[in-house]
């Protein structure tokens, strides 16, 4: 059985004998006593032996118990700090015996006349061996769990639950700011004014909504060191309740993320370069397109229609003069119409002339129409009134009928439909353009956004019409590709 060792500092002889015999006789071997009769022996005694518990008299000849406790809190050895006081007081001192404790001593006992109270002196000295073991053992947990904490890169941070407004506890990793963790707990004030004056608002509104609610925080945001160096910070915190379910404190870490937010940076900002260079290139595509179509129309459209004349000129001759007309003549005829057939379909692929003329929705419905008679699809196109009011200009509009183009030429190679159909709305001020087919549909699991070239053109095509662009199943089979364009509030019917 482990010894407990008991200094009793009392001036009293007779209560010393009396106290000595109680816990003699309480249980043998269990306690062994050590005696001062006034405060300054006593102090010794507690410095000398360390003692598991203190009895202490709060009238002493020399100190008072008031007095005793504070000398025995302010010495430098921790261990002397936290021996365990037990206060005795007198029959007519509550106020004493409340005062003591808030001063530091662990319990008190009430001494009566008759001498009752030294039957509670063992259990009560026990029951202070218990709260001191398990104080102990929460330092010694508290200790590994900062030491673990700051060992991590991370700032750890503790918010008090009645005062979620204010924090318990900070690593010292939060020298990453340039402050101490004793100068960002004592001033509440520090941590709001870190914060970016355009983002301090909605970051105070948001953090203390999840601390009043006991929500998970996740929030990604600045703050300004004290050398006015601004970090990037990911900050997540949770509550952690009791065993009965009772929240006990908000717990948190801060991420220093500032070196993925600058490559986050430079990517973006390196896609939005390569993102404007498609662009720029589209449109000197366009433009090349628009060149060739003209050049094709003048050029070789006018060669292969003086071509036919002349042919048509020499056969009718023939006839004429009363000659029979070689066969040939017919067939060059028959020749040249076919290329000049195929050349006007290659300028309208180029940069069809209908755009230019009559715009976009009379364009999207020549072209639908055009489809239906070279595959023998049945095509539909439907433009709400709504929408036929919308004025886009030309490069918008070219860029629209690209994307019409492509998945009305996907469907031809790959869906195997009968029927396709092009719609446009305006829903929810947006222009909405869906193309729509019967066909088998995309294979189970292959991802629309990266299934093909021409999906991943269609989609940067709707970036910079400032879009978003969807393909999915559609509703009875096929596939469905869906645009959404929002309208400027002068476009909106």
């Amino acid at each position: 059985m482990e010894t407990t060792l008991v200094l009793i500092v009392e001036d009293d002889l007779v209560d010393r004998m009396a106290c000595r015999r109680t816990l003699a006789g309480s249980q043998a071997g269990r306690f062994r006593l050590i005696e001062a009769d006034d405060g300054a022996h006593g102090l010794q005694m507690a410095i000398d032996f360390c003692p598991d518990c203190i009895l202490l008299d709060h009238r002493l000849p020399d100190l008072s118990g008031f007095e005793f406790l504070a000398c025995l809190g302010a010495h430098e050895d921790e261990r002397i700090r936290a021996i365990p006081v037990l206060m005795l007081t007198g029959a007519d001192s509550a106020a004493v015996a409340a005062e003591a404790m808030r001063r530091g001593a662990r319990d008190y006992l009430v001494k009566d006349a008759e001498g009752r109270y030294l039957e509670l002196v063992p259990a009560a000295i026990e029951r202070v061996q218990r709260e001191q073991r398990l104080l102990l053992e929460k330092r010694r947990a508290e200790a590994k769990f900062r030491t673990l904490v700051e060992q991590t890169q991370a700032i750890s941070y503790i918010v008090s639950e009645n005062f979620p407004d204010r924090l318990d506890y900070v690593s010292p990793q939060i020298a990453m700011l340039g402050y101490t963790a004793a100068e960002w707990v004592g001033d509440p004030g520090l941590y709001p004014a870190c914060m970016l004056p355009e983002d301090r608002d909605m970051l105070l509104a948001e953090i203390s909504r999840c601390r009043q609610r006991r929500q998970p925080l996740r929030l990604e945001y600045r703050l300004r060191a004290r050398g006015g160096e601004v970090l990037w910070l990911r900050d997540q915190a949770d509550a952690v309740y009791d065993e009965t379910g009772q929240p006990l404190f908000m717990q948190g870490t801060l991420v220093d993320i500032t070196a993925n937010k600058t490559a986050e940076q430079k990517l973006a900002q390196t896609r939005d370069e390569l993102r404007h260079l498609a662009a720029h290139q589209e449109r000197i595509r366009e433009g090349e397109r628009q060149r060739i179509a003209r050049e094709i129309h003048d050029e070789l459209g006018g060669l292969l229609t003086g071509i036919k004349a002349y042919v048509s000129v020499l056969a009718e001759r023939r006839k004429q003069e009363g000659k029979p007309v070689d066969p040939l003549f017919d067939d060059t005829s028959a020749l040249a119409q076919e290329a000049i057939d195929t050349v006007r379909r290659v300028i309208a692929d180029l940069r069809p002339s209908v755009l230019d003329q009559l715009g976009i929705w009379a364009a999207l419905e020549w072209y639908t129409a055009q489809v239906g008679l070279r595959s023998k699809l049945r095509s539909s196109c439907e433009i709400a009134p709504a929408a036929s009011k919308l004025a886009m200009d030309p490069e918008r509009s070219i860029m629209l009928f690209r994307i019409v183009q492509e998945a009305m030429t996907n469907i031809q190679r790959h869906a195997s439909a009968s029927t396709v159909r092009v719609r446009v709305q305006v829903e929810n001020a947006e222009l909405a353009v869906a193309v729509e087919d019967d066909g088998c549909g995309m294979a189970t699991g292959m991802p629309a956004a990266t299934s093909s070239w021409g999906i991943l053109g269609m989609q940067e095509r709707s970036r910079r019409l400032g879009g978003e662009l969807t393909v999915g199943p559609r509703a009875g089979g096929g596939t469905i590709v869906m645009l959404r364009v929002p309208l400027e509030d002068s476009h909106v019917p």
